[in-house]
């Protein structure tokens, strides 16, 4: 059953147990792009940028497919902006093969995600300004954050964006929230933003090795809705829209795989690296 709520989600939690190895000040974004090199392909040819909390996160192309493998925290992100209206699709797999990072847990994703263009958080005197905003336009690439966030979810909060949930808390919740870019969240919970809309039965919780399709829809007036297996799960018409922005797919101590991600909008489509069609 769905449930209405306005509540602080309490963000991802990572046991010990999963073997994670410390950063030494080794740019994410130069590892992913030396494992996709192993592969025999081009550095350059991946749309993807990788923003992880460890070093031992691994993302292999296998064939149409990314497998990735993160002890902790992990923000793929799509290296091309979007503009609203535009739809998003893929396919996207929580593997339980016996590995040391397979949970079934956090099938998640930013959408329409940038960074305010002021670096100062937002005081609650702003709140009638922030209010009369009609859109993040003129913000910041998330992109540019990516050493600073380092994969860390609480560091998120840095963010104006929408964000899905799925099977989060070890597989206990399904939540959607919109973000505000209010950096003072990062330590003052009672900030967080709201979860406008959660799930936790079984049905809408995660299945291992089952083949997930998603598809995200943004419309010009601001109407995000989001699918999963053709089911609608969120329909969300924003007062102050989010029209622009970028795509990551988020999660944390998981083994998934993703593939056929497309961007359709009116003018082009996109495609990711590899992409199943």
């Amino acid at each position: 059953m769905m449930k209405q709520k306005n509540a602080v989600y309490q963000g991802e939690r990572v046991p010990k147990r999963c073997p994670v190895l410390r950063w030494r000040g080794v740019r994410m974004t130069l590892f992913f792009l030396s494992i996709l090199a192993s592969t025999g392909l081009r550095a350059q040819s991946t749309p993807w940028r990788i923003e992880a909390e460890s070093e031992a996160t691994r993302v292999v192309v296998r064939n149409d497919t990314l497998d990735i493998t993160s002890p902790k925290g992990l923000s793929l992100w799509w290296n091309e902006p979007l503009q609203a209206p535009c739809t998003i699709t893929y396919r996207a797999c929580v593997v339980m093969e016996g590995g040391p990072c397979d949970r079934v847990s956090d099938l998640n994703c930013f959408w329409m995600a940038s960074e305010p263009r002021s670096p100062e958080p937002l005081q609650a005197s702003d709140a009638s300004a922030k209010a009369a905003k009609p859109s993040n336009a003129g913000a910041l690439s998330p992109l540019r954050g990516i050493g600073r966030r380092g994969g860390r979810f609480v560091e998120s909060y840095r963010l104006q964006c929408y964000y899905m949930g799925y099977g989060g808390n070890y597989n206990s919740t399904t939540r959607f929230r919109r973000y505000t870019g209010d950096t003072l969240a990062i330590s003052d919970a009672s900030r967080r933003p709201p979860i406008l809309v959660e799930y936790t039965d079984s049905a809408h919780l995660l299945r291992p090795n089952h083949w997930y399709q998603v598809r995200i829809e943004m419309t010009s007036d601001g109407r995000t809705r989001y699918f999963l297996d053709d089911q609608l799960l969120v329909d969300y018409l924003d007062p102050t829209p989010l029209l622009h922005g970028w795509f990551a797919f988020r999660t944390t101590w998981s083994h998934t795989r993703l593939t056929g991600f497309k961007v359709e909008g009116i003018q082009s489509v996109r495609e990711g690296l590899h992409s199943l069609e």
